[in-house]
């Protein structure tokens, strides 16, 4: 395959995110979303947590879907250790915002690429980000969970959007914050392979 010949692949994924940053890279793609328990395990780790969870959902379109490449990705927040997931409702939002609050907090993304055959495992790969937040003030965070920008947002906020006005500095890739690192897909869907099982 060539530098700038990506074959056709399938987005394990329902993110519009994920979909918007895949076709502005001029990847091509077929959405067909997996259903995984994205429950953590006591004592995971962030890294180990978005590894198990990528993987997961690249292995149960794999059975579904044959002879094609298969791209999943799950993305947390961590802050103090603590994984922030998507906000359970708008007092969590809220919560997580102020835990956000001046500070630097990290954006994790892991990418599985799933080439086959069946049964085979997925290629895995984290993209870690460092993000820095501004101090918000109450009315701040009280404005901004009235958007209704923060609800299915993991760490209750969307870099891309009105939190953009929040955010005094990235270390890493953005577009693994927004929800997909896409220098990293395109160099994993580069790499030679099957991978092996």
């Amino acid at each position: 395959m060539s530098r700038l010949a990506v074959d056709r692949i399938v987005l394990a994924s329902a993110s519009p995110r994920r979909a918007e940053l895949l076709e502005a890279a001029g990847i091509d793609f077929d959405v067909v979303p997996a259903d995984v328990d994205e429950t953590a395990h006591a004592g995971e780790s962030p890294e180990a947590y978005v590894r198990r969870v990528a993987e997961a959902k690249a292995c149960a379109i794999a059975r579904r879907v044959r002879a094609r490449i298969i791209l999943a990705a799950d993305t947390t927040v961590v802050v103090d250790g603590e994984m922030l997931g998507k906000p359970a409702d708008e007092e969590d939002a809220k919560r997580m915002l102020r835990a956000l609050s001046a500070r630097v907090h990290q954006v994790l993304t892991a990418v599985a690429l799933h080439r086959g055959p069946e049964g085979s495992a997925p290629h895995v790969a984290v993209s870690r980000t460092e993000v820095e937040f501004a101090r918000l003030v109450e009315e701040e965070i009280e404005w901004y969970v009235g958007t209704g920008e923060p609800r299915d947002k993991a760490g209750a906020y969307a870099i891309q959007g009105y939190a953009s006005r929040f955010v005094t500095r990235i270390a890493g890739s953005y577009s693994n914050v927004v929800g997909l690192p896409i220098a990293l897909v395109y160099e994993m869907l580069e790499a030679p392979g099957p991978t092996t099982p």
